[in-house]
């Protein structure tokens, strides 16, 4: 028996639980689990972003809000590391999903997903929220919390996207790099401290290398492709030439045309508030 087959199969019982949860969901509870798979998201983090900014600047106690704020970065950084460690975890192992092992055996709620079942995005993400909120609650807030994160895993089994296993690979993942980004950030402080004192010209200097190299980038796949050409990457990761004219998800694709302006408006507000943050004193990391 391998290693992978032994830690992730448990002698069958994987599989056993998956199928006990997923067949024995019944219907009334499926909108319960498309809920919680939607806030177990990681589409989501922007809106827990935005709440723990406003929480820190709306906090009467200033000792509150730093907690808040330093919540914030801890939850920031997590995050960019579980996305780093579970992209990679997911092409390491490519472990199949449900459908995939069980096919119409596995009930699916959503579209169909046969690869790269470990760890479960969805909880990884669960549990980096309640890594990040756990030390801002009371009592009934922590047991929220736990409430959250086991309805966000016991979803991914009940929509048939993963097995057991992957939820709790999720899990560790999360609470793992919540507690990394934690022991972390106290060594980043004098990097931070050095960063505030940099002039803002050196970060206008990097977003407008960053704006051109994006600009030639488009530029030269618009030289080198025809347009709809697709050049496989690797095999999730496809490189292709098209026209996006409705914003993320082309969900604004059959406006009349109005959205080109506004999405332009809107980033130069937005370049205009990032450049005015840039030209002022940045806080403390402590």
């Amino acid at each position: 028996m391998s290693w992978k087959l032994f830690l992730y199969d448990w002698g069958g019982l994987n599989i056993a639980l998956f199928q006990a949860i997923n067949t024995g969901t019944p219907a009334t509870l499926k909108p319960l689990a498309w809920f919680f798979g939607l806030v177990g998201s990681y589409w989501t983090a922007p809106l827990m972003l935005l709440g723990l900014w406003w929480w820190s600047k709306s906090a009467t106690n200033p000792a509150r809000g730093t907690a808040v704020r330093h919540r914030l970065i801890g939850f920031s950084a997590a995050f960019l590391l579980a996305l780093l460690v579970a992209t990679a975890l997911k092409l390491w192992f490519d472990f199949p999903r449900p459908p995939a092992v069980l096919g119409d055996l596995a009930r699916v709620i959503g579209d169909k997903e046969l690869h790269y079942s470990l760890p479960s995005g969805h909880a990884t993400y669960a549990a980096m929220v309640v890594g990040a909120l756990w030390p801002l609650m009371g009592r009934r807030g922590r047991l929220s919390l736990m409430l959250y994160a086991t309805l966000v895993g016991w979803s991914r089994i009940a929509a048939g996207m993963h097995f057991p296993a992957d939820v709790l690979a999720g899990w560790t993942l999360g609470w793992s790099c919540t507690a990394l980004a934690g022991w972390l950030l106290p060594l980043a402080a004098p990097v931070w401290q050095s960063a505030r004192r940099t002039s803002a010209w050196v970060w206008f200097t990097v977003a407008a290398s960053a704006v051109m190299t994006d600009q030639l980038t488009k530029f030269a796949i618009i030289r080198t492709f025809a347009y709809g050409e697709q050049v496989e990457i690797t095999p999730f990761f496809n490189l292709v030439h098209v026209l996006n004219p409705g914003a993320a998800f082309s969900f604004l694709a059959n406006a009349g045309g109005w959205q080109r302006y506004f999405f332009i408006t809107l980033g130069l507000a937005v370049s205009a508030w990032l450049g005015r943050m840039l030209c002022q004193q940045r806080p403390r990391l402590e």
